[in-house]
């Protein structure tokens, strides 16, 4: 079978292909061993997806989750970070396989109609995120430094623009990634630590209830958790990447689990340092703002410092890849280029981050209200690029032997199943 866009490394490393009896061709392990380098080379796009995932917006949901409903919710982001896992592996599997990009590939398979939804889809999301991002960002820098948040919402927004005006916008943006979700995972984990939540509790809340009121918070929690969108780009990182048949299995290994559960641990953590500081203080924890003041008498100034850090970290990564992403895939969707360097997906990033910016300056009255519709509006547009990945990821014609197995569709059905429910439960909440 040929393999389209080979890199020079990738033609050393293909690996020869076997016939199996179901008559599918399948790539026998690579000739040479990896190194310890050349693993860490892989890995970067799932990283960048859960970097846009553990944004401001789901650190706002985890910490309401937490301060108002104990350790019950924990369940909702261990079952997104599962489904999260195996979206994303159909989506590298695209990426590896489609001679072009996947909205492209869509166009050509299901109707140029089908393509140009799917890139406004997915731009519709970023801009409901780019919400999240944009108030997040100030409240977390101006924790940090102090001063007005929207001063700072406007300053985190030059620099996301400054950026990304690079011309290597995705190679910038994942090394950069990279190194903020690390430093996100120590702060995370430390806060964790200082708050010292109830394990055994946290076990129990891995059964799922429904607390009553919970409705639109556990919406808000799958948007941001179980990020189809997010995952949806996945196959443009590994594009970018020129990643082969060959990579796949590592690829999974070290890039595609750790990337995903990396911010579903540390969405976990949020939940559980908000029920555990609630339960010690006997304040109230309903904003990011409280949270971290409520760390004060736990450990004094440094444990605030550390979740501030953390969410100013999650603000600047998440602002990046968003709208990185959206711009990118709306600009493939109207054929303007599938590269986020490409001169149509750098205007549309633009107006991702103007967008957000403009409505934290609007509407300044409720924050963190306003973050957790923005993020709850984004299960709306899901269910379309869930669809969409689920069609092109049997197509044999496609796919070839990466094509799904029955467990990779048990899951993906239900996780179809879920995000659909969601998106009902919201229309009827917010009509009712």
């Amino acid at each position: 079978m040929r393999e389209p866009n080979k890199t020079a490394s990738a033609v050393r490393e293909q690996p020869m292909q076997t016939a199996t009896p179901d008559g599918a061709s399948h790539s026998a392990p690579p000739s040479r061993r990896r190194t310890f380098l050349g693993y860490l080379a892989l890995m970067g796009p799932a990283f960048v997806v859960g970097a846009w995932q553990f944004g401001p917006g789901n650190l706002t949901t985890a910490v309401q989750a937490g301060s108002r409903y104990d350790y019950t919710l924990v369940w909702v982001i261990a079952v997104s970070t599962v489904l999260m896992i195996f979206f994303t592996d159909m989506s590298v599997r695209l990426g590896i396989v489609t001679p072009t990009s996947l909205i492209t590939s869509i166009k050509d398979h299901l109707g140029k109609w089908v393509g140009v939804l799917a890139g406004f889809g997915v731009f519709g999301i970023t801009l409901m995120f780019s919400v999240g991002n944009a108030v997040g960002s100030g409240l977390g820098l101006s924790l940090v430094f102090g001063g007005s948040p929207v001063l700072w919402t406007v300053v985190c927004t030059a620099a996301v623009a400054f950026v990304l005006a690079f011309r290597n916008v995705y190679g910038i943006v994942e090394k950069a990634l990279l190194a903020i979700v690390a430093l996100m995972a120590v702060a995370f984990v430390a806060s964790a630590v200082v708050a010292q939540p109830d394990w055994y509790r946290s076990l129990e809340g891995m059964v799922p209830t429904l607390p009553a009121g919970s409705e639109i918070l556990i919406v808000a929690l799958v948007g941001t958790n179980f990020s189809i969108n997010a995952a949806f780009y996945t196959s443009y990182g590994i594009k970018e990447n020129g990643r082969t048949r060959a990579d796949y299995r590592d690829i999974t290994l070290v890039d595609t689990i750790p990337g995903i559960v990396a911010p579903g641990i540390m969405t976990a953590l949020v939940i559980m340092v908000a029920a555990a500081v609630l339960g010690q203080t006997g304040g109230e924890a309903t904003s990011i703002g409280a949270l971290a003041s409520i760390f004060a008498p736990l450990a004094g100034p440094v444990g605030s410092m550390l979740f501030a850090l953390g969410l100013s970290g999650a603000a600047f990564s998440s602002m990046i890849a968003n709208a990185t992403a959206g711009g990118t895939m709306l600009s493939d969707g109207l054929g303007r280029g599938a590269r986020a360097g490409s001169p149509t997906a750098r205007i549309f990033t633009g107006i991702i981050l103007a967008f957000g910016l403009i409505i934290t300056i609007s509407f300044q009255a409720s924050p963190v209200g306003l973050i957790v519709i923005a993020q709850s509006l984004t299960v709306l547009i899901a269910p379309l690029l869930g669809i969409l990945i689920l069609i092109m990821a049997n197509k044999t014609a496609v796919m070839g032997g990466l094509r799904n197995k029955w467990w990779h569709n048990l899951f993906g059905a239900i996780g179809l199943i879920t995000i659909i429910a969601s998106s009902l439960r919201l229309i009827s909440t917010l009509l009712g």
